[in-house]
């Protein structure tokens, strides 16, 4: 595993049930930097971060997190021990919890803190300066934010606490416009701040504005792999990963 990777998966097979899902992905995530892992629809992409994650495990392979100065083998981990390495996920449907306040619910992330006034002051701030909304409806239900709030409130949960990865599927899906400008700037911010992101995403907009690195799945295997840069001003590339009408 090269030391300017955070984490690697190679020939990783996951099987859910009699399915055989993954097909020997090989995938590596650069320390720092923006990784977009897109494909089609069934392609593979969020059972991919599923098995990073532990939910289902790999029957396959391996998966190894470069933690501090060295690398962890999470392969067969439990969720909770690779959440403790500094890993945040944030699944498609947010995993928020809709009846209770957006300050309960980032209590609940915060686990080094037992009440709000124990949630790191500079880090709350810096959290309300890249998403405004979750200031504003602390005192609210969560449930009752719109889409793109809830959104916010979800990344704003993972990183409540210092990360080293954060992976989150989808977080354009259904935000508008304006929405996904304000998450553009927020993920922009974040790589600044030394975080590496694992980003699954069906915007190729959003996708090309933020990546350093590109992915593409197919049929359970990573196809290609390189600079987002390259890949954006290949057009025929992306028509003939992606199907995409350029």
């Amino acid at each position: 595993m090269s030391t300017n990777n955070l984490l690697t998966l190679e020939g990783v097979h996951t099987h859910i049930g009699a399915y055989h899902i993954l097909h020997g992905v090989d995938l590596a995530v650069p320390r720092g930097q923006l990784t977009m892992l897109l494909g089609r629809n069934g392609a593979g992409k969020t059972t991919t971060l599923r098995t990073i994650m532990g939910l289902w495990h790999a029957s396959q392979g391996r998966v190894r997190f470069g933690h501090g100065n060295k690398v962890v083998e999470i392969t067969a981990q439990h969720t909770p021990q690779i959440a403790g390495l500094g890993i945040a996920y944030v699944p498609e449907n947010m995993g928020i919890f809709s009846d209770l306040t957006v300050k309960e619910n980032m209590l609940l992330a915060a686990r080094g803190a037992k009440n709000a006034q124990q949630i790191d002051d500079t880090r709350l701030k810096w959290i309300f300066k890249l998403f405004p909304a979750v200031e504003k409806f602390w005192n609210h239900p969560a449930g009752k934010l719109s889409g793109g709030q809830k959104q916010m409130l979800a990344v704003s949960r993972a990183i409540v606490e210092p990360r080293e990865l954060l992976i989150i599927d989808e977080p354009s899906k259904g935000l508008a416009p304006v929405m996904i400008n304000n998450m553009i700037d927020a993920f922009a911010e974040l790589k600044r701040s030394g975080v590496t992101i694992l980003l699954v995403e069906q915007n190729i907009n959003f996708a090309q504005r933020l990546g350093d690195t590109v992915a593409v799945m197919d049929n359970g295997r990573v196809v290609h792999a390189g600079s987002m840069a390259e890949f954006s001003a290949d057009a025929q590339l992306q028509q003939s990963l992606l199907g995409l009408a350029l």
